[in-house]
């Protein structure tokens, strides 16, 4: 493409998955990585997550606004790192889910992102259709809530077995309990993953294509499927270029060019684009981000007009 990509696009980095201290909420040096990516303009938008200290919270959200960026509020560590499961065929354990997520909805607010994301709880075949039901329950609950607040509520596709192991979960599926969100709600939308593509057997056209009415976020990032055996198996967002990984060049211009051709490339309201990327073991964050960036420079430049 000759124009750049920040016409069509607000691309920007989840900060927990590159900087993976921050996944529990109380990384104290929180704010120093945060401005690693504030002070980088090649970033419009970064996905942040819960910050317990509410000092380190305020000096965060003054950052980010004097950076001018885009926040983005990611849920997900919030059940990750809890175990807590928004579909819980127990209601106390699925109340207790919606409460975190409630208060993820407000922090979110307070750091000026207009929405959270989130994911669905483990996939169960024998318990699919009441998880289901309980999901649709917590979802419905939390659109209610960031209606109040106009914010949108975003649900994350993964994989449904052999990671996350994710109710939401297929593209077919996926649509399915977006069409019964959106008949209620419209304020709920979807985000796919170009690394969860592969572990759902898909393919970029026909998860964007079977998902389209309901697409309202992307991330890009790279994983190992193909063999259980290998080094970083499942859903580990690896860097580009790691050995038996599945993404690089030529993945991220198809899915690109997927999003190209099924009207996704908006100049007035450009989507989120952000990489998911997070350091193997005792790589360097910062390197993996600069190889991210690499990545798709290169896929831009090489996608056709």
């Amino acid at each position: 493409m000759k124009e750049s990509i920040h016409k069509y696009f607000q691309v920007g980095l989840i900060a927990f998955m590159a900087y993976p201290s921050a996944l529990k909420g109380d990384d104290p040096n929180i704010v120093e990585s945060l401005k690693k990516i504030a002070y980088d303009d090649y970033f419009d938008a970064i996905e942040i997550s819960w910050i317990k200290d509410k000092d380190k919270r305020a000096e965060a959200k003054k950052l980010l606004e004097t950076a001018h960026l885009k926040v983005c509020y990611g849920a997900q560590p919030r059940l990750l790192t809890t175990g807590l499961n928004a579909n819980d065929i127990n209601e106390e354990g699925r109340k207790k889910a919606e409460a975190t997520l409630i208060e993820a909805i407000d922090e979110a607010a307070y750091m000026g992102a207009k929405g959270i994301t989130f994911l669905a709880g483990k996939y169960a075949e024998k318990t699919k259709e009441l998880a289901y039901s309980q999901l649709l329950k917590t979802t419905r609950n939390l659109c209610d809530y960031a209606k109040t607040k106009d914010m949108q509520i975003v649900l994350e596709v993964f994989d449904y077995d052999i990671a996350k192991a994710s109710l939401i979960g297929p593209a077919t599926y996926a649509a399915k309990f977006a069409a019964e969100m959106r008949s209620t709600h419209n304020n709920f939308g979807l985000m796919i993953d170009l690394s969860h593509i592969p572990m759902t057997y898909e393919t970029s056209k026909f998860v964007v294509q079977t998902l389209k009415p309901y697409l309202v976020h992307f991330h890009i990032g790279n994983t190992v499927v193909d063999d259980p055996s290998a080094e970083g198996y499942g859903d580990e967002h690896q860097r580009f270029g790691f050995p038996n990984s599945r993404n690089d060049v030529p993945q991220v211009i198809e899915f690109l060019r997927v999003l190209k051709n099924e009207g996704f490339f908006n100049s007035e309201e450009p989507y989120v684009l952000s990489f998911e990327v997070k350091p193997w073991k005792d790589e360097d964050a910062d390197a993996v981000i600069a190889n991210a960036k690499r990545v798709l420079n290169r896929a831009w430049a090489l996608l056709e007009d």
